[in-house]
């Protein structure tokens, strides 16, 4: 292994897996185990742990993390609310990842009152008919509007999160004027990542290199009305389309100016591929990844401290060195703002730093 650089990393985000439990079973999900494994889930005490590990690791840098609980379904774990109270007490800012159907007038007051900043509510369409079928139950759709519905009523600040696939690639845009007529705060757009159930649609639903190619660019037109925040997961190669097109300078200037709402903060640090850099996941029983989709393992946290495994992981501090990625990633300009998919590398490869295979572009340096 080539030397590590001598750059401290700051985790930005926390992404935990609170429960393994869901009340869907979506054709994309990344989760592997059932429901029957939930009581390997942290059990309360575990998970106060967590929570001030990860206060600690903010409290010796210049910012705290954000700590989103996910699942599975985070609504369907007990003591979720008692979990997010425990992170605001120490400084965390916690948001919440959900599908939105088990949102009523209830539960979003208690969402209000526990302090969660921001809540994302996947949509996988602008129909029923396309969300559903992805989630693979009749009436999903309509749940998870009037749970957005819930938030909007006690002024919960809410994003829409899409997993982009060939069933509904082609409603991106009915997406993004469903999201504002919604009143959501964002549109986060997830480039799917062949793991968990979402093996099985590798053949099926994925897009094709130059498929993902158009969708950047119609993604990047949408996020030049300037209307809404818009983000890319798990499609680094976005950092160069909005170069390449000429957006993010203007968005810069609208960051600076405090324009566009969500914008501030992230510009200048805005990197592609964030595992492991930004980002962590630890799974429901502890486990620590670089990131939900890429299954390789770093750590435990219920056997070493996160902040040992952040800063002492080989595999972390691997996929920190832009100058270890392979194929057309290590010789691409953009490798430093894009760096292309760890998990998607991974998956196709069985190598986390094999080049990016669903990107089209084609850099000078592979051609000369």
């Amino acid at each position: 292994m080539k030397d590590m650089p001598e750059v401290r990393q700051l985790l930005r985000l926390l992404f935990w897996e609170s429960t393994i439990r869901c009340n869907l079973t979506c054709a994309h999900c990344r989760r592997v185990e059932s429901d029957q494994t939930a009581h390997r889930d942290l059990s309360t005490a575990q998970a106060k742990d967590l929570i001030g590990q990860l206060a600690e690791m903010g409290k010796g840098g210049p910012m705290m993390p954000v700590l989103v609980f996910s699942g599975g379904e985070p609504l369907c774990r007990e003591d979720l609310f008692e979990l997010v109270g425990q992170a605001r007490s120490l400084g965390i800012t916690p948001a919440l990842a959900t599908n939105g159907t088990l949102i009523d007038a209830a539960v979003a007051g208690r969402i209000r009152e526990s302090g969660v900043a921001r809540v994302s509510v996947s949509l996988d369409g602008a129909t029923a008919e396309v969300h559903d079928r992805l989630r693979q139950l009749a009436g999903a759709f309509e749940r998870a509007i009037e749970g957005i519905g819930h938030l909007r009523d006690v002024k919960v600040p809410f994003q829409i999160n899409l997993t982009l696939t060939k069933h509904n690639a082609g409603q991106l845009h009915e997406v993004y004027e469903l999201a504002r007529s919604l009143g959501a705060v964002a549109v986060h757009i997830f480039m799917l990542v062949p793991v968990g159930c979402g093996l099985s649609l590798a053949e099926t639903d994925m897009l094709s290199p130059e498929q993902y190619e158009q969708k950047m660019l119609e993604i990047c037109r949408l996020d030049g009305q300037g209307k809404l925040q818009m983000k890319v997961t798990c499609g680094p190669h976005y950092e160069r389309v909005i170069r390449q097109e000429g957006l993010y300078k203007s968005r810069m200037k609208a960051s600076r100016g405090g324009a566009v709402p969500g914008r501030a903060g992230h510009g200048g640090t805005s990197k592609g591929c964030l595992a492991g850099l930004g980002v962590l996941f630890v799974g429901h029983q502890g486990d620590v990844f670089p990131c939900g989709y890429l299954p390789v393992k770093c750590g435990n946290v219920l056997e070493q401290r996160l902040c040992d495994i952040w800063s002492k992981s080989e595999d972390l501090a691997r996929m920190r060195n832009t100058s270890e990625l392979e194929g057309k990633c290590g010789l691409c300009g953009y490798r430093q703002i894009c760096g292309g998919c760890r998990g998607r590398a991974y998956a196709a490869t069985g190598n986390y730093m094999a080049e990016e295979p669903f990107c089209a572009y084609v850099p000078p340096e592979v051609i000369r």
